[in-house]
């Protein structure tokens, strides 16, 4: 059986939590024994590298850099790590060798809650899934040139025009040495995982990810 684990915190608003349990119901599902706990230091536990999979469900915070030394040293012998919205893109902003690791950064949502297009590109990870509307922050960001996108968003410019046309990953997956990385910028709260495309794509993604 393969094993996850689930280390959620930091800003309310994006309901960590529940989000870090709909993470769950989906890797049981599949399964994954799963883990659930808010204590970041188990991110960096020496057996951190136990884990298939782990998956920070976390605004901000921070991560003493010996454990975070740990949680790297997981991911590049072959743990797989994943994320959505503001896991990853967020999380442990002050750390370069995450930042490195999750190869995200956010910058800027312009028009905070707003409708806009998810374009699925072709890749066998999202086959089936057709573009879609989608009604939430549409997050600009900072990315590594070394991403695999399966699927974009083009900026309108209604809210900031000097970005008008630029298109943006929404979904990506790449490697950090032996593990595999996946990423979707959608769901910016719980409910956005209730269902359809959101909660499909996040779905595969995981269990792309897993060792």
């Amino acid at each position: 059986m393969k094993k996850a684990l689930v280390v959620w915190g930091g800003m309310e608003l994006h309901t960590p939590e529940r989000g870090a349990h709909v993470v769950r119901e989906l890797l049981e599902a599949e399964g994954f024994a799963v883990t659930v706990t808010p204590d970041y230091d188990a991110l960096g536990a020496e057996d951190v590298g136990s884990n298939d999979l782990v998956v920070p469900v976390i605004t901000d915070g921070t991560l003493a850099p010996e454990k975070m030394n740990n949680l790297v040293a997981a991911v590049r012998a072959g743990t797989g790590l994943a994320g959505y919205h503001m896991g990853l893109a967020t999380t442990f902003r002050a750390s370069v060798p995450f930042r490195y690791m999750a190869g995200v950064y956010w910058v800027q949502h312009p028009g905070n809650i707003i409708t806009y297009r998810v374009d699925v590109g072709d890749n066998p990870l999202l086959e089936g899934i057709e573009s879609f509307e989608h009604t939430s922050e549409q997050y600009y960001l900072n990315y590594d040139p070394a991403v695999e996108v399966l699927a974009t968003t083009r900026f309108s410019g209604e809210f900031h025009p000097w970005r008008k046309d630029v298109v943006m990953p929404v979904v990506f997956t790449t490697m950090h040495d032996q593990g595999r990385v996946f990423y979707s910028s959608l769901g910016h709260t719980a409910d956005e995982l209730a269902g359809g495309p959101v909660r499909e794509i996040l779905r595969r993604g995981l269990v792309w990810a897993a060792r």
